[in-house]
């Protein structure tokens, strides 16, 4: 009996020192050697919002810019709220940075990538104000215009307009060309796009010139975190000139007019395209995925990753723990393995066993159709 016991003991602590050693830090890498790749960043309001975090936000950015040869990346998405609040010079209760601060700071992490790889940085809720009619207005073009990035202004093909009728890159298009062989269309719609974006948005996707491109469409808010596109009215609110024991008043929530939900931009953009194949998202805390295929019988991987919530929450955390999303394109041009790293965690040997989420919300394959 004693010797079947030590038996079994041994089995145990070499099983736990294999478990271990499986468990060794690996650095972010391809897996193949002809593979390319995108990073998907999540919501940054409350990394911007609070002095304190701004310094994570430069990191991510650091990080992306110190492994974009390492990874082989050819875009850098931001699935909008930029900041958290749009015009607001007081504080309030919601971070210790004014609006112009909130900008400076999104603006300036982005500056690290300027002249290095081109990126889309979509615009959320977050970044507009709006009137008690509903129409919208953002300091996005004071602090996102084309040529911060002559990367981007090499690899733009499209532009429209914003609602007061001034061309920016709320609603724009990115060409790449034979990325293994498969030229690439990153386009991106403002939150809660107006019925004009859609049909431009539209329009652009049946293009004889892009009818063989695949398209990857970025938007703010469009699935939801039980995988779910989203429904209802979009609504906004009018910040007041009160504030009641350092809170901000807020009008009731107002409806915006001739604005799309995310089950609207499917049915009139996603599906009614043939090469328009992944749709990417935030807004909503968590991950998502829905798997759907549009009218030519294609798949349309729609991805949801926003990681604001994580590290601690909205008011008293870190702004998300620094979490990005991964996204290799397989030189098949079929396959793409996502992944969820974080830089904030991976810097140290103390936090590095946290640098990956490995479950299945997080790590996962997609196939594109052939």
């Amino acid at each position: 009996m004693k010797k079947i016991f030590y038996l079994s003991f041994i089995y145990l602590a070499l099983s736990h020192q294999v478990a271990f050693s499986q468990a060794k830090f690996e650095k972010p890498s391809l897996t193949h050697k002809d593979s390319w790749s995108i990073v998907m960043i999540p919501d940054l309001q409350n990394y911007v919002k609070y002095n304190r975090n701004q310094p994570i936000l430069d990191m991510m950015m650091s990080w992306i810019e110190d492994n974009i040869d390492t990874l082989n990346i050819k875009m850098v998405v931001c699935v909008g709220d930029l900041v958290e609040q749009n015009d607001i010079i007081n504080q309030g209760h919601d971070g210790d940075q004014s609006a112009q601060k909130q900008w400076e700071a999104a603006s300036k992490s982005f500056s690290r990538l300027d002249g290095k790889i081109p990126y889309i940085a979509a615009t959320g809720n977050h970044d507009y104000s709006i009137d008690m009619a509903g129409k919208r207005r953002s300091r996005y073009a004071d602090f996102f215009q084309i040529d911060k990035n002559w990367k981007n202004r090499n690899t733009i093909v499209q532009n429209s307009t914003n609602e007061d009728g001034l061309p920016t890159l709320e609603n724009s298009a990115y060409e790449l060309k034979s990325l293994n062989g498969q030229d690439y269309l990153f386009m991106t719609i403002e939150w809660a796009p107006r019925d004009t974006v859609i049909t431009w948005a539209k329009r652009i996707a049946e293009m004889e010139q892009y009818k063989n491109h695949r398209i990857v469409l970025t938007t703010h808010a469009y699935l939801n975190a039980k995988d779910m596109r989203m429904a209802g009215e979009n609504k906004w609110f009018v910040y007041e000139p009160y504030s009641i024991n350092n809170e901000i008043q807020k009008s009731d929530r107002i409806t915006l007019p001739s604005s799309n939900n995310g089950e609207q931009i499917w049915q009139k953009l996603v599906e009614p395209s043939t090469n328009i194949e992944m749709v990417l998202c935030g807004h909503i805390s968590g991950e998502g995925y829905k798997l759907d295929k549009n009218q030519a019988g294609k798949n349309v991987h729609q991805i949801l990753f926003d990681s604001q919530s994580m590290g601690g929450g909205h008011r008293y955390g870190n702004g998300g723990d620094g979490w990005l999303r991964l996204l290799e394109f397989l030189p098949d041009n079929k396959t793409v393995k996502v992944k969820t790293f974080s830089p904030l965690f991976g810097i140290s040997p103390t936090t590095q066993e946290h640098a990956w989420k490995k479950d299945e919300r997080n790590e996962f394959i997609v196939e594109f159709s052939k």
